[in-house]
């Protein structure tokens, strides 16, 4: 394994990259603001697995080869950007109906609950191909050959990358978990919460659907 300071170094540069703003954290904020902070946690975890799946297929090569291949590169980003476009269109709708059945004393949608968020942010990490060109641009550039098995400190340091990551996301889970119960005794402001984080995801998969294969 790499040395004590360069493990310090990539722990610095790891945490820098986890608390700053990016298409992860804001899908947790939307996530949280449409559905309230146990599913923003569990959404959390669930983007921490996705993002486990990439830093397996990275160490065993299989990102390396996505990424090289145009098609596959491009299959995978579409139908990641579809499952985001296709969430916020729920969620906006879902709020809307809300709204109409508070307005008419008839029955709100079910709330999707953790399980459901978990499994949603396992998809949405798995499904983007920008997370596993950032873990093959990033990782490699902390790893000795002659520490050890290149797989095996990949694994490791993606790992930690992973965790901090799924840490951030988890506090901006609370904090858009508390602006949430902060609005709940205004219908109309939760109604425009949750349509905004709708749209924020489509956003999101409008994003993705554009981002270009890294070259070189």
């Amino acid at each position: 394994m790499p040395d004590l300071t360069q493990l310090a170094l990539y722990f610095a540069a790891a945490l820098l990259l986890a608390v700053t703003p990016g298409p992860g954290i804001f899908y947790v904020a939307a996530r949280t603001l449409a559905g309230g902070r146990a599913e923003g946690v569990a959404s959390s975890l669930g983007t921490g697995l996705g993002g486990m799946v990439h830093v397996l297929a990275g160490s065993l090569g299989v990102s390396a080869v996505v990424l090289t291949s145009a098609e596959l590169f491009t299959a995978l980003k579409l139908v990641g950007a579809a499952y985001l476009v296709w969430i916020g269109f729920r969620t906006i709708q879902a709020a809307r109906k809300d709204a109409s059945a508070a307005a008419t004393g008839g029955t709100a949608a079910s709330p999707i609950g953790p399980r459901r968020a978990f499994r949603e942010g396992v998809l949405v990490e798995a499904l983007n191909p920008k997370t596993a060109a950032f873990f093959l641009a990033f990782v490699p550039q902390f790893v000795e050959p002659a520490a050890g098995p290149v797989a095996l400190q990949f694994m490791v340091l993606g790992c930690v990358s992973v965790a901090l990551n799924t840490l951030a996301d988890v506090v901006v889970a609370f904090a858009a978990g508390g602006i949430r119960d902060g609005a709940a005794a205004r219908p109309a402001l939760i109604r425009r919460l949750r349509e905004g984080s709708g749209a924020a995801m489509i956003a999101l998969g409008v994003g993705l659907a554009l981002a270009k294969r890294p070259t070189g």
